[in-house]
C-alpha cells in the first residue's frame, strides 16, 4: 500500500513539472504577441509542445484516477496509518490546483493578446484593400483621362 501511495505521489510530482512547462511555453506565448514581429512559427511551435504536454497530463490523470479509486477503500478504513502520505498527496493537489489556476490566467491573458493581434492583422488587410482599390480607381480615371487627351481634337464648328 505504501508504494503504491509513492506512485501517486510521483504521480503528481510529474504532473506538476507537466504543468510548469506548460506555463513556461505560455509564457514563450505571451512574448511573441507582446514582441514587435510577431513569429507566427514559434507561436505555432508552442502551440504542438503544450499539446503534447496536454497529452501526458491527461495519461498522469488517467492512470492517478485509476489509483486512486483502489486505493480509496483501503485509505479511508486506515486514514490514520496513512495521515501523512495522505496531507503530502492533499498538499501535492493543492499546489497543483493553484498552478492549474495560474495557467488558465495565463490562457485568458494570451488569448486576448491573440485577438488583440489578429484585429490589428484583420485591419491592416482591409485599410490594403481599401487602398489598392483606391490606387486602382485612380489608375483607370487617369488611364481614361490620357486616353482622352491622346484623342485628336476636332473643332465642330466649321
Amino acid at each position: 500500500m505504501e508504494s503504491q501511495l509513492s506512485i501517486l505521489q510521483e504521480s503528481l510530482v510529474a504532473k506538476r513539472q507537466i504543468l510548469l512547462e506548460i506555463q513556461e511555453y505560455n509564457r514563450k506565448q505571451e512574448a511573441v504577441f507582446t514582441s514587435e514581429e510577431v513569429d507566427m512559427s514559434l507561436f505555432d511551435e508552442a502551440i504542438e509542445e503544450k499539446g503534447r504536454l496536454i497529452d501526458k497530463l491527461t495519461q498522469l490523470d488517467d492512470g492517478f484516477e485509476t489509483m486512486f479509486q483502489k486505493l480509496s477503500q483501503e485509505l479511508e478504513n486506515n486514514r490514520e496509518r496513512y495521515a501523512d502520505q495522505i496531507r503530502a498527496i492533499q498538499q501535492q493537489i493543492k499546489e497543483i490546483t493553484d498552478l492549474g489556476v495560474s495557467i488558465q490566467a495565463q490562457e485568458a491573458r494570451n488569448k486576448s493578446l491573440i485577438e488583440k493581434f489578429f484585429s490589428r492583422e484583420r485591419k491592416s488587410i482591409h485599410k490594403s484593400l481599401r487602398d489598392s482599390a483606391k490606387a486602382y480607381r485612380f489608375y483607370k480615371s487617369m488611364s481614361g483621362l490620357n486616353a482622352a487627351s491622346n484623342e485628336p481634337f476636332y473643332d465642330s464648328k466649321k
